[in-house]
């Protein structure tokens, strides 16, 4: 695949309100590799733009589920095979006592999966986006409500998409540079 010569557009918009209605515009127009910034979460525009259900959950699960079956076999392998001690008469596979070491493994594995599994699905660290490269995106932070449209989007122009983004009437669009 070619690499564009510019990463998208990025327009801005004056509220949240125009942010969500025009985010829903580009997602109807058919194109998906679009995102939203905004000073504070907005979950409508997150909606508008095909965003519905993160796999953190999944990665939660099966980090969960490992820790639990790595706290049971690490448990059963010391105290049945490695080194079994006969206590008091009970069986050397005494399941009960192994709970505590289970749910401490189940709540540690989930909680370092939920970690990991953020930074990886958000794309962290990112030190360096194109969208710095617009001098009005200083005020994502502050005041601003920005749409991109990313070049790598199959629907992308870059006259039609640059067109179709002052169409919907934002207080301004930039191309951005790599």
């Amino acid at each position: 695949m070619k690499h564009p010569s510019v990463f998208g557009y990025l327009a801005e918009f004056e509220t949240p309100t125009e942010l969500v209605q025009a985010a829903e515009k580009v997602y109807a127009d058919g194109y998906r590799k679009i995102d939203t910034y905004s000073p504070f979460p907005i979950e409508a525009a997150a909606e508008a733009i095909g965003f519905h259900k993160s796999r953190l959950s999944l990665i939660v699960l099966i980090g969960g589920l490992t820790g639990l079956a790595t706290a049971f076999g690490m448990q059963y392998w010391i105290s049945v095979i490695d080194y079994p001690i006969n206590v008091g008469g009970r069986p050397f596979n005494s399941w009960p006592s192994f709970m505590i070491v289970c749910f401490e493994l189940t709540v540690l594995f989930s909680a370092a999966s939920a970690v990991i599994g953020m930074f990886a699905l958000n794309g962290l660290p990112m030190p360096y986006h194109p969208v710095f490269n617009v001098q009005r995106f200083v005020d994502a932070s502050k005041d601003g409500f920005f749409l991109v449209i990313e070049a790598t989007d199959p629907k992308f122009d870059v006259e039609e998409t640059g067109n179709f983004l002052k169409s919907l009437s934002p207080a301004g669009v930039w191309e951005v540079p790599y």
